[in-house]
Order: C-alpha cells, then sequence, then structure tokens
C-alpha cells in the first residue's frame, strides 16, 4: 500500500531543522574542507552559509533558482579573489546534503524520503553545475585579460627596446610565465621563468632550436606554425602542445605568439604558459558532473525497482502463512523471500554508492552459507541436468564477514561454473579446513 505523499511539508521540515543545518554546515566548513576554510571568520561563514541555505531551499520549496544564481555569482568572486579552489567550493555545497538527508531519513516515511532525496541532487547538481561554469567562465576571463594585459607589455616594451634594454629585461624577468625570443629557429633569450618550466638552466637554452623543448609528435605542427609566420601567412595566435623537460617529462602547455621587427630583423616572441592546473579542473568539473548524472539515475533506478519488489516480497510473505503450502515448495518460499530481502539490501547499497563501503562483520558459518546459496540454484542447475556434488567439512570454525557479501560472492562463483559445465556434468563444492598443524608433505 503505498503512503500518502501529502502528509510531508518539505517547507516546514527545513525551517524547523534551519538552525541545526546552518550549524552543522559551518562547523564542518571550519573543521574538514580545507586550509582556507578553517582561516574564514566564523560571522562571514554563518552569513554565506545561511544564504546558501535560502537558496537551496527557494529551490526545493518553490522551484525558484533566482537566490540561487545570486549567491552562486556573488560567492564565485568572492572564491575566486580568495584563491578558493574549484573543488574546496563543490565541497562545501555537497555539506548540504550529508546534513540533510539524514534528517529525512529520520522524519519521513519510504516514499517520501526518496522523492525529497532526488529533489535535493537535483538542486545540488545544478548548483554545483551552475557554480563549475561560472567558476570557469570566470577563471578564463581573468586568463584572456592576463594575456592581453601581457600582449600589451610586450608590444610596449618591445618599442622602447632600444632605449632601456636592461628595464625590459627586468620586466620579462620578473613575470610568472614562460617568455623567450626566437630568431632563424634559435632561442636567443629566454626567462627565468621558461628555463624553471623547462628544466634548464639559461646558459642551456640560449642557442637551442625551440622545437628542442617540445614532444616530437608535436614538433611538425610547430614548426609549420613558425614557418608561416616568418613567411607572413595566417596562422593560429596561441598554439597547445606537450613541453618537454630535461627529465622526460611532458605537461600540457600554451604558446601565445607573435611576429615582430626590430633593427630590420625578424623576430618571433612567445609567451608559455602551464596548462597542468586548468587541465585538472576541466577533469575534476567533467567528474563531479558525471557524479551528479550517476547520483540521479542511480536513486531513480533504485526507486523504479524497490516499489514492485515490496509487492514481490509482501505476496510472498502471504504464501508463506498458506497451510497449503508445505515440504519444498514451503522452503522454496522462504529461498524466494531471502531472495527479496537481499535484493532489497543491493538497492540500497546502489543509493549508498557514493560512500565509503561499510562492512556488516558477523559471526558467520561459511557451510550454511554455501548450503543456502547450492539450494537457491538447485532450479538452474535443473536446466542443465547438472549435479551439485557437495562436501562440508564438519570442522569448519565460525569465521567473522560480512555474509551478505559472501553470498553474493559464493552465488558468482556458482554461477560462473554453471555456465562452463557441459549438461548433465556435476559441480563439487567442497570446504576444507586446515589447522596450523601441517599435514605430512605440506610443510
Amino acid at each position: 500500500m503505498k503512503l500518502n505523499r501529502h502528509t510531508f511539508d518539505l517547507s516546514a521540515f527545513l525551517l524547523h531543522n534551519r538552525d541545526d543545518i546552518i550549524r552543522e554546515w559551518v562547523s564542518r566548513l571550519h573543521a574538514d574542507v580545507g586550509y582556507l576554510y578553517s582561516q574564514r571568520p566564523l560571522k562571514e561563514l554563518i552569513r554565506t552559509v545561511s544564504e546558501a541555505f535560502y537558496g537551496d531551499f527557494h529551490v526545493l520549496v518553490h522551484n525558484d533558482f533566482t537566490y540561487i544564481d545570486r549567491f552562486i555569482e556573488k560567492i564565485t568572486q568572492i572564491r575566486l579573489e580568495t584563491k578558493f579552489s574549484l573543488s574546496q567550493v563543490q565541497k562545501a555545497f555537497e555539506i548540504y546534503r550529508s546534513i540533510v538527508i539524514p534528517l529525512l531519513a529520520k522524519e519521513t516515511a519510504i516514499d517520501d524520503f526518496l522523492e525529497n532525496v532526488i529533489r535535493i541532487n537535483q538542486c545540488l547538481s545544478y548548483t554545483i553545475q551552475r557554480f563549475s561554469d561560472y567558476f570557469q567562465a570566470m577563471h578564463e576571463r581573468t586568463i584572456r585579460e592576463h594575456n592581453l594585459r601581457l600582449e600589451k607589455e610586450v608590444r610596449v616594451r618591445t618599442a622602447e627596446l632600444r632605449e632601456s634594454e636592461l628595464k625590459y629585461k627586468t620586466l620579462v624577468e620578473e613575470i610568472t610565465d614562460g617568455y623567450f625570443v626566437i630568431q632563424e629557429e634559435v632561442i636567443v633569450f629566454a626567462n627565468r621563468a621558461f628555463c624553471k618550466m623547462h628544466g634548464y638552466s639559461a646558459r642551456e637554452v640560449i642557442g637551442e632550436k625551440f622545437y628542442h623543448f617540445i614532444v616530437p609528435e608535436h614538433r611538425e605542427q610547430a614548426i609549420e606554425m613558425y614557418n608561416k609566420s616568418i613567411l607572413k601567412k595566417p596562422a593560429p595566435r596561441i598554439f597547445e602542445y606537450l613541453r618537454l623537460t630535461k627529465e622526460g617529462r611532458t605537461f600540457p602547455t600554451e604558446i601565445t605568439a607573435r611576429r615582430t621587427h626590430f633593427e630590420d630583423r625578424l623576430w618571433n616572441i612567445g609567451i608559455c604558459r602551464d596548462m597542468t592546473e586548468r587541465i585538472e579542473m576541466e577533469q575534476r568539473v567533467r567528474k563531479a558532473e558525471q557524479m551528479a548524472y550517476i547520483g540521479q539515475l542511480t536513486t531513480s533506478l533504485s526507486h523504479e525497482i524497490r516499489n514492485p519488489l515490496s509487492a514481490v516480497k509482501m505476496n510472498l510473505q502471504i504464501l508463506r502463512k498458506n497451510d497449503q503450502i508445505r515440504g519444498n515448495d514451503q522452503r522454496r518460499v522462504d529461498i524466494s523471500v531471502r531472495e527479496v530481502i537481499r535484493l532489497e539490501g543491493i538497492l540500497k547499497e546502489l543509493l549508498d554508492f557514493a560512500k565509503p563501503l561499510r562492512l556488516n562483520i558477523g559471526e558467520c558459518d561459511i557451510n550454511r552459507v554455501l548450503c543456502a546459496c547450492v539450494e537457491l540454484l538447485e532450479i538452474k542447475f535443473e536446466q542443465k541436468k547438472l549435479a551439485a556434488i557437495c562436501s562440508f567439512h564438519p570442522e569448519v570454525p565460525m569465521i567473522r564477514a560480512d555474509q551478505k557479501k559472501l553470498e553474493q560472492a559464493f552465488i558468482n562463483l556458482l554461477l560462473n561454473a554453471f555456465e562452463a559445465s557441459d549438461p548433465r556434468g556435476k559441480i563439487l563444492i567442497t570446504t576444507c579446513y586446515a589447522s596450523k598443524e601441517y599435514p605430512p608433505g605440506l610443510k
């Protein structure tokens, strides 16, 4: 019988637990997420967490995304300015789910719980994706602005080269990106950052062909772009490649290049920037999106399966009480009920897939577990007329293990044996007990 879905008021639930949720959220931010969060004043964290709470509240209760969008724009700017990483802020958003869902589990029926968990997952999926996109866009805008500033500085300093070569070199040495100058394919100048990025000293870099610092598979493309630049043909201004260090390591890198004339000669100026952090951030964003999608899919699938499974379980339990069902039929009904319960456990594990694996350790009789698994598959073995021959050692002691996990493992092994066996064959299932005293010949 389905429960009445209208008996649970999510709005009242959230408002009633508001102070506890915010207090716990702030506590975890300050203690668990990272050093930068631990250094933020508590008043600031309380203020931002309260705003995030009401943003989520309006999404969950009113389907209104205005407040959460406004909060994301605000917090993104703050976190970029204070040098927070994308993963730290994503983890901060995720805390809301880990606090609210256990509270829901205590106060709601199963249907209401599943429905609201889905809504919370959808809300957080939207929030994290929206923040990640906005964070990435602002970060890329900052990079573009930085590139424009660097290009402007290069133009200005190149024009002033005759008047102040020392001042020009000082400026170039101060920037954190790799800066180099090429003349006839040879590097004639490289700043400290360029040398450090490639693991060489300035003496080892000057005079070398520029493509010696590029992995072999990207050299042909780099040389082609350089030749087009020399011939004043259209060529991309930005080139992404793998740079090659002195130790033989490779890193994703981006070069912004331009051509200029000085003292009636053609020079190529390049700025190379390490892309490792940006690529890792993009991968984290994609992974977060994939995990959010998998979470939604798993929750939805488990919900759709659990309802018919509950009906099957209820009907089997009714059949088990029927006095006309006796002997092997009664035993088969009992096995079916037990397997339905096991399937319910698997569904629960699906819902908890993002959580660390937890084992339910207890006293376990290996012989009894194996016997139950063989009984479960008797009808399956009949399909091939297979004989399951059991030989269980009576002295096998009780062990501490997760019985459900062992059942799953044994069933998988028996099914593998079924698939590999010829019709009318035999499957031998044995247990043995080896004491500390080794038999003769086994030492």
